[in-house]
Formats: structure tokens, sequence, C-alpha cells
């Protein structure tokens, strides 16, 4: 898949690329707190992972959100994420 093809995004755990309805968003605010994005569009920094255990896991294992929003996220969103696949 192109990376420069319009609604595809990098998952930062595995660094593929896909489509966004096949991943989910993580976002940092403004105000620096950190949240799963149901929408998908909220204001703030956003980073992808696949909708996948494989991606959750390794995205716990390389702290990658912690690398992507430059700040130490809070455990409870990657259990967040992991109950959502």
């Amino acid at each position: 898949m192109p990376s420069n093809a319009p609604d595809v995004r990098r998952c930062v755990a595995c660094r593929e690329h896909a489509p966004k309805s096949e991943m989910i968003r993580v976002c940092r605010s403004a105000d620096g707190k950190v949240f799963v994005d149901d929408t998908g569009n909220a204001d703030g920094r956003g980073a992808w992972v696949h909708k996948n255990k494989e991606c959750v896991a390794l995205l716990k294992k390389k702290h990658a959100l912690n690398a992507a929003f430059k700040c130490a996220v809070p455990e409870s969103v990657t259990e967040e994420l992991d109950a959502r696949v």
C-alpha cells in the first residue's frame, strides 16, 4: 500500500502502513492529556496503531507512545487499547 495514498497511516508499533479504518488513534491534546480517540479527528497530536493484539503488545514493549508524544503516557491508555482489541 503506498504511503502517500489518502486515509493511510503508519502504525507506531510495527511501522507498517494501513488504512485508517484498520487502526486506532491515540491523541495527546494541547493540555497534555493522552487518550484513545474514538472519532479519529480530535484536536492534538495523533499516533496510530493497528487493531490487533500483536501491535498493541509491541507498542507496550517498545514504549512507542512515549516516544511518539515525547512524554510519559499513563498505563491506563495502553490498558484501554488492550481492552479494545
